[in-house]
C-alpha cells in the first residue's frame, strides 16, 4: 500500500511516515497543498491522509479535487478539528474516515488497512492464493500452513502481487506501490527484493517472472534453480 500524507508539521509527518514503514506501508509526505496536488498528479496512491489546515490549497480543497477526479481514492482526514460540525463537513466533502489529533499510531494503521480493504470491495481482509495466506492486519504470511517470516519490504511486494490475483505486475508498478517517492527509478531493488522473497517462500517457486513484463503469483508453482530472478 502507498499513501500520501498531507501534513504541514514536519515532526508529525515524519513520525507518521516512520510508523507506517514499520507496517510495510509506503508513505510520501506533502507539507502544503501545492506539493500535495503535484504529488497526486504524478503518483498513484491507495489512500490520501489529509490535514485540513495546511498552507496553500487547504485539505478541504485537496479532498474536493480528489473526489472530482473520479479516482475513487479513499480519503482519511487527520486533523485537530474535532467538533461534530467539523466532522460532518469533512464527510460532506467526501472523506471516507475522520481521525482527530492526538491519536494512536496503531489506530491510524488499522483505519488505513480498513479503508484499503473497503476500497477493493469484495477482497477479503485475509487474502489467499495458491496456498499463500496473507493477513495485512497481523502482518503475517503463511504458505501451506507454514509461517513465513518476511521483511517489511518483502511483505509489501507480496501484498501487491497477491492483490493482482495472478495477474502480471510490472517492476515499475511494484516500485510505485511498495516504495516511496525517494526510490531511485533505475534501482534494481525490485529484482533483488523479489528474488529474496521467492527464496523466503521456498520451493516450489511461487513467484513467476514474465520475461520483459513483470512478476505474478503462479497458481501451479514449479521447482526452480534457486529462485534467482533473471527476468
Amino acid at each position: 500500500m502507498r499513501v500520501l500524507i498531507v501534513e504541514d508539521e514536519p515532526y508529525m509527518a515524519e513520525a507518521i511516515r516512520d510508523a507506517l514503514r514499520l507496517e510495510a506501508i509506503a508513505a510520501d509526505l506533502a507539507g502544503d497543498g501545492d506539493i500535495a496536488l503535484e504529488s497526486l498528479s504524478v503518483n498513484r496512491y491507495d489512500i490520501a491522509v489529509l490535514d485540513r489546515d495546511i498552507p496553500g490549497p487547504s485539505g478541504d480543497e485537496i479532498a474536493r479535487r480528489i473526489v472530482a477526479s473520479g479516482s475513487g481514492m479513499p480519503i482519511l482526514m487527520l486533523t485537530a478539528a474535532d467538533r461534530l460540525d467539523d466532522k460532518a463537513s469533512g464527510f460532506e466533502l467526501g472523506a471516507d474516515d475522520y481521525l482527530t489529533k492526538p491519536f494512536e499510531m496503531q489506530e491510524l494503521v488499522l483505519r488505513l488497512r480498513a479503508l484499503d480493504r473497503r476500497r477493493a470491495h469484495s477482497r477479503p481482509p485475509v487474502r489467499e492464493i495458491a496456498g499463500l495466506r496473507l493477513d495485512p492486519f497481523r502482518r503475517e504470511v503463511y504458505r501451506d500452513g507454514r509461517y513465513v517470516a518476511l521483511t517489511r519490504k518483502q511483505f509489501a511486494v507480496l501484498e501487491v502481487l497477491i492483490a493482482a490475483e495472478g495477474g502480471v505486475v510490472s517492476g515499475e508498478e511494484l516500485l510505485e506501490r511498495a516504495w516511496d517517492a525517494n526510490a531511485d527509478p533505475f534501482t534494481n531493488a525490485v529484482r533483488i527484493t523479489v528474488s529474496a522473497l521467492r527464496k523466503r517462500l521456498g520451493e516450489p517457486w511461487i513467484i513467476a517472472t514474465v520475461s520483459g513484463v513483470g512478476y505474478r503469483i503462479d497458481a501451479q508453482p514449479q521447482a526452480g534453480d534457486g529462485g534467482e530472478d533473471r527476468g
